[in-house]
């Protein structure tokens, strides 16, 4: 019985389909082996140009130089210079198999030469593995990327990060598409408004190299006139390539590019394509497949054919600078490129900055102008608070929104659009206390505190929220707006304008666009949307904010973020009006009345010249703990003539210092894909690191950089002490 009941209770064998069907499963579900690299233990050599020169991706500047590795037979073919190559690292000497060394860890790599023999005496690791045939470092890359890593004291390892993105072996895969031939030379279209814009598209449709300042007329048509300058380029057989500051200004000159010149012709190099697509474009251009690239920041190293134009718009635009070691700015980048590549070179933008007046008063690069007529039409209307608001209105001045403020908004509301720029994001972002004006802060990390609603005060250092504040200095309780954010400013109006649609525009939600109907658009500066058909009028509240900052580009900045906002709002002729909301004696607000960015940056530049600051001089910030700071001074032998400024006590979250806070959003990645940078040293919040600033002559700036990177890599080889943060000509020296 039992026997019986276990065998009717048995599984039923499965039939011969059933059986092959599962075979399949499981051999697709059986992932393919890895090919493991080898050590190549008594292998033969390659008879031709035996030994590789490799640089290893490895950072640390006192490891910042190439290779001797061995190249095995089996791997002549496919060892190449430029390819991505696996070796193995830091073995020690007793390691020695069979005359080749062996051990260490597994590190990626790129051939740089194949040379006979090596200076090394000693035996060698051999190549252990050919990542990819695809030789992605070519001699002007590798040559640039030294340049680079030599201006900013860094390492070569680190700059190819940025400037090489992460291999894909499907987009590899690939076959990219045959170039197309030159396209015709276009018409100059709109650059016709400015007298030297006609001769500027010949040069480029020549292949000359021409070099310009291009103040751009606000208005609609600058995205177009970037496209054209490239099409003219592309006309002359070379390539061309533009680097703009956000995906948004990208995306506009892509359409641009695309409406001219139609598909294939180009290609946009963005983050946000996503690892394989970014990388299957860039293989494009490094094929040689497509000649122009339209980009943000990683995009300045973008390997184009036969360069004959680098462009930059809004140099200006901190998202030039990169966070990530050894922290290139874009407009140095590609001013490198045009010398080496001997290329055209413009930089365009609505204001101008210091580094770029600086090109036109020493001769290297002309200013590309309208004349004022041209100004005055497509500029709007620029008001502020005047001597006769102020006798109708006493405390128009003292106000947030005077009333000529609140009647710009009113008249603009009925025949379209209203943008409203506040300079802070959130609901209030500073808040201090309503008896002593103390600065509310966190309980447990001293952070500031802010409010993101109003019933919620969260610190924006450690993300804690602060249910029962008191006051540590007076005990009060009850809490007052130091600044007024974007948020509580659109609830503000949304009150006062009922019935009338309030959008929102900022970093956590960036709008691109809105429609032509009436409606109250507050924007933080930079994430102002395009209206279409342009914004009626434009309000730029709490102006103090920008030009109270405690940086020597506080005005700079704030002329530029007025600038791009007001160059949204329709023009003079067809009614535009802009309101600015600031002291109306300071420079940059009477800059921005007279719409003369250029002078305003002349100036700028004649002041720093008697004070000896960027970009006359070239300098230096270190920064780190006291004690390391203190080491690496002591072992710094500097240029001739070098000014030390400090140390000063700095809060370790300063711009190039702090650590991501909560709330943050992540870290760009390097190269359109790779991890962020190799970090020095973590801040605790409220920390404190002391910070020196080095300066020195024109002319002085190398030698400074090398003798930086020299110290920095003596210590790194002794190991004393923590590690500083080393950066050339830093954007904020307060």
């Amino acid at each position: 019985m039992s026997g019986e009941n276990e065998q009717d209770g048995a599984p039923a064998e499965p039939s011969a389909g059933e059986q092959l069907a599962l075979i399949r499963e499981t051999v697709r579900r059986t992932k393919a082996p890895k090919a493991r690299p080898r050590t190549w233990r008594g292998a033969p050599l390659a008879e031709n140009l035996p030994v590789a020169r490799v640089l290893v991706d490895k950072g640390p500047v006192h490891l910042d130089q190439l290779w001797d590795y061995a190249v095995p037979a089996e791997l002549d073919t496919r060892a190449r210079p430029g390819v991505r190559v696996r070796v193995r690292f830091g073995a020690g000497t007793g390691q020695v198999h069979s005359g080749r060394r062996e051990g260490g860890g597994l590190l990626d790599g790129y051939i740089v030469e194949r040379v006979a023999t090596s200076d090394y005496t000693g035996p060698l690791a051999a190549i252990a593995q050919v990542l990819s045939p695809e030789p992605v470092l070519t001699p002007a890359l590798l040559g640039l990327c030294r340049a680079v890593a030599d201006r900013y004291a860094g390492s070569l390892a680190d700059v190819l990060q940025l400037a090489v993105p992460p291999r894909n072996a499907g987009a590899e895969a690939e076959a990219s598409p045959p170039p197309l031939p030159p396209p015709p030379r276009p018409r100059p279209g709109s650059w016709t408004r400015y007298p030297a814009g006609p001769a500027f598209l010949g040069a480029l449709a020549r292949g000359d190299a021409a070099r310009a300042v291009w103040t751009a007329l606000p208005g609609p048509h600058w995205p177009g006139e970037l496209a054209t300058a490239i099409a003219a380029t592309l006309a002359s057989g070379r390539g061309a390539l533009a680097v703009l500051p956000d995906g948004r200004s990208a995306a506009r000159v892509d359409a641009a590019l695309t409406e001219l010149l139609g598909e294939g012709r180009h290609t946009l190099l963005l983050a946000e394509a996503g690892p394989r697509e970014r990388y299957r474009r860039w293989l494009a251009v490094s094929r040689g497949s497509v000649r122009a690239v339209v980009g943000t920041r990683a995009a300045m190293f973008a390997p184009v054919r036969d360069l004959g134009l680098v462009a930059i718009w809004d140099d200006g635009d901190t998202s030039h600078s990169d966070p990530n070691a050894p922290r290139p700015h874009a407009r140095d980048v590609l001013l490198l490129r045009a010398v080496q590549e001997r290329a055209a070179f413009l930089a365009g933008d609505l204001s101008r900055t210091v580094e770029a007046a600086q090109l036109v008063e020493n001769g290297w690069a002309l200013p590309l102008e309208a004349p004022r007529d041209q100004v005055r039409a497509a500029a709007p209307r620029i008001r502020t608070v005047s001597d006769t608001d102020q006798a109708r209105d006493p405390a128009a001045r003292a106000a947030r929104l005077p009333s000529i403020a609140w009647q710009t908004l009113r008249d603009g509301l009925r025949q379209g659009p209203v943008l409203v720029q506040v300079p802070r994001r959130g609901y209030v972002p500073r808040l201090a206390c309503e008896r002593c004006r103390e600065p509310a802060r966190c309980a447990h990390c001293a952070g500031p505190l802010e409010a993101t609603d109003a019933d919620t005060l969260t610190c924006s250092w450690c993300g804690r929220t602060e249910e029962n504040w008191t006051c540590a200095e007076c005990g009060g309780t009850r809490l007052r707006a130091q600044v007024v954010g974007a948020r509580r400013t659109a609830e503000e109006l949304g009150r006062a304008f009922p019935g009338v649609p309030v959008r929102t525009s900022g970093r956590d939600h960036v709008l691109d666009t809105v429609p032509a109907e009436p409606a109250l658009v507050v924007a933080t500066p930079g994430a102002e949307p395009v209206a279409a058909g342009g914004y009626a009028a434009g309000v730029l509240l709490d102006g103090w904010v920008l030009l109270g900052r405690p940086d020597l580009r506080a005005g700079e900045e704030a002329l530029r973020r007025w600038l791009d906002a007001a160059a949204l709002v329709r023009g003079h002729d067809e009614g535009g009006t802009v309101v600015v909301v600031a002291e109306p004696t300071l420079r940059p607000v009477q800059a921005l009345m007279r719409w003369d960015p250029a002078g305003h940056a002349a100036r700028e530049l004649g002041e720093r010249a008697q004070l000896g600051f960027p970009p006359v001089s070239r300098m230096a910030a270190v920064t780190g703990p006291a004690e390391a700071v203190d080491g690496l001074l002591e072992t710094l032998e500097l240029p001739a003539g070098t000014e030390i400024l400090g140390p000063v006590t700095v809060p370790a979250d300063e711009p190039g210092t702090r650590q991501r806070r909560a709330g943050d959003p992540a870290p760009a990645a390097r190269g359109g894909g790779r991890q962020p940078a190799r970090r020095t040293r973590e801040a605790a919040p409220g920390d404190t690191w002391a910070r020196v600033l080095l300066r020195v002559r024109p002319g002085s700036g190398a030698a400074l950089a090398a003798a930086l990177k020299t110290a920095q890599a003596a210590r790194l080889v002794k190991r004393e002490g923590a590690a500083v943060q080393v950066r050339i000509d830093p954007p904020d020296i307060g």
